[in-house]
């Protein structure tokens, strides 16, 4: 359930703050009034795609928060998968901070991509206006409701057939890839052969390049180093400039001892500079050592450079690591092998075709199975809705069309959704005759339908009476109140038969405020929903009778709730 939204610094919204109720939420106002940019950012904040231009001017971001609570097991169970804990209510915490060339996401604390955020708002919310319902008009979406109205068993044929077709299509891949005639096959293992010499007569060991780096660096800057060792140990042991160091740090600490025990800081001072004679002795010997074991080889020289060339060129050629090569070399024993048995390895792997094929073609089946019964019941249940929505005749019916000659991902089925409301008129597809009023009560009652299956609790309905009026109104603003008694509605609307159903009722206008221009909603108390009633019915000014006929009409909702 959506608990709240927090909005500020967004288009014509300077800050604005709004609690939702359970039921049925009604927000309406003046065309122009801002009612599209109240469902807009709650759309960015659910992962929608962010202009810069939607931050208020004068603003350095723009911020969008909703908060949740989590309806449900299988919501909480979903979150806990993607790491999105909900706090000790149950509540969760989504954000995003629009900035001009970047946007900022969080739920429940955790920085989140927008991506992850489309993902947390599919379980909470869903939203529904004219895109969305043109939406319906596409086969493929055709089959998506037929699929998601089967449920989990539909889910899991639908995940088995994903799966073989993958691995079909990999295996049919691979099979006219590897077609080759007897001379492409003999070349192919000429040179695998020759390049399985080459890598192996240069008998590679792990670490066998970094070592030999280290000591051809060594071998190139011989003279430089030789130098360097000799001044330091000259200047370590030697007698220039008055004395070698170890000897000057020597007659230092011996002076020093003659007063040892008199003062304890100078205890400590001696006993620093005994452990430095120590070091320097030991510095000292070790460079003796070094310049001792230290030698030049140009023939050794030779011989490292050219097994470094040796390693690079097999680098450049089978792996940038030693592993690599390696690695590449079991392949290629393993191609050679497959390639000597050519003939027996094909028939393998086209038989192991053949048997990917037969199972996904029998899961496809099960698949189309399972959709023909489902289609069946569900056109059913929505012809029952879309009576109740005012048709004066629906003949519906779902076809499933089956092509097995080429099976894709979700199958090898088309749906096809066919309709006739008018009486003696042929059924036909319903992107050819459903009008934008009528596809916004299919689609409700389409949801109404659903309610008792999915797991989603809110719904937000944006311009669900497009092209309707009258009678037609009271039959969608009932099925709205049906629909709100199990769930959260949001519904933005233009027609008084809808607001009068409200359970909430909120206002979205236009305020000046030190000249500019700005987006308001507030919650409109018992008196202000009638008033705003009045003004949906026409009333150019708010006469007594305009408001009891505002009061009559809200009665008129309150006694079909109740029958409901």
């Amino acid at each position: 359930m959506l608990i709240s939204l927090h909005v500020k610094n967004l288009a014509l919204i300077e800050e604005e703050e709004v609690l939702f109720e359970d039921g049925l939420n009604i927000l309406t106002g003046e065309t122009g009034a801002g009612k599209s940019i109240i469902i807009g950012s709650v759309n960015l904040a659910l992962g929608a795609k962010a202009d810069k231009n939607l931050i208020r001017t004068g603003a350095e971001y723009a911020l969008v928060e909703l908060v949740f609570r989590i309806d449900n097991e299988r919501q909480a169970e979903k979150l806990r998968e993607m790491e999105i804990e909900p706090d000790e209510d149950g509540c969760i915490l989504i954000k995003r901070r629009i900035y001009p060339g970047r946007s900022v996401c969080s739920a429940a604390g955790e920085t989140v991509t927008t991506k992850q955020l489309r993902e947390i708002a599919s379980l909470m919310i869903d939203v529904y206006g004219q895109r969305e319902n043109h939406r319906l008009l596409r086969k493929e979406a055709q089959l998506d409701v037929i699929d998601e109205y089967s449920g989990e068993e539909a889910a899991a044929a639908r995940e088995k057939v994903r799966n073989d077709h993958r691995l079909w299509r990999k295996l049919k891949e691979e099979y006219e890839k590897d077609d080759l005639d007897n001379a492409a096959r003999i070349r192919e293992m000429d040179l695998i052969a020759y390049e399985i010499r080459e890598i192996e007569e240069a008998q590679l060991k792990d670490g066998e390049d970094e070592e030999l780096d280290a000591q051809y660096r060594r071998m190139s800057n011989f003279r430089k180093i030789s130098e360097a060792v000799q001044i330091a140990q000259a200047l370590m042991d030697g007698e220039e400039q008055g004395g070698s160091a170890s000897s000057l740090i020597g007659r230092a600490l011996r002076e020093l001892l003659h007063v040892q025990g008199v003062d304890e800081s100078l205890d400590a001072i001696t006993a620093q500079l005994s452990d430095i004679d120590s070091l320097i002795s030991e510095a000292s010997g070790s460079l003796s050592s070094y310049m001792e074991d230290l030698s030049f080889d140009p023939q050794e020289m030779n011989r490292i450079e050219s097994r470094l060339e040796t390693i690079h060129h097999l680098k450049d050629k089978y792996g940038r690591t030693i592993p690599m090569i390696r690695q590449g070399l079991e392949e290629r024993k393993e191609r050679y092998a497959q390639l000597e048995d050519y003939d027996a390895v094909r028939a393998k792997l086209k038989k192991e075709l053949q048997t990917v094929h037969d199972r996904l073609m029998d899961e496809c089946s099960i698949l189309s199975g399972i959709r023909r019964k489902a289609a069946k019941e569900f056109a059913q249940a929505l012809k029952a809705a879309l009576l109740d929505l005012n048709f004066n005749q629906v003949e519906l019916e779902i076809e499933i069309d089956s092509d097995d000659s080429e099976p894709g991902a979700n199958g090898y089925d088309r749906a096809s959704f066919l309709i006739s409301m008018n009486p003696g008129e042929a059924m036909r597809p319903m992107d050819e005759i459903a009008s934008g009023g009528e596809l916004s009560r299919i689609m409700l009652g389409l949801k109404t339908v659903f309610a008792g299956k999915d797991d989603i609790y809110t719904f937000i309905f944006d311009e669900i009476d497009s092209g309707i009026s009258g009678q037609t109104a009271w039959k969608v603003s009932e099925k709205l109140g049906q629909l709100a008694r199990n769930h959260q509605i949001l519904c933005i609307t233009h027609l008084p038969q809808i607001a009068a159903m409200e359970d909430a009722h909120y206002e979205i206008a236009k305020v000046l405020k030190d000249g500019r221009t700005m987006t308001h909603i507030r919650r409109l108390t018992e008196d202000g929903s009638n008033e705003e009633l009045a003004r949906l019915l026409g009333a150019a000014q708010l006469t007594e009778s305009a408001l009891e006929n505002a009061r009559e009409m809200k009665q008129l909702a309150g006694r079909t709730k109740t029958a409901g």
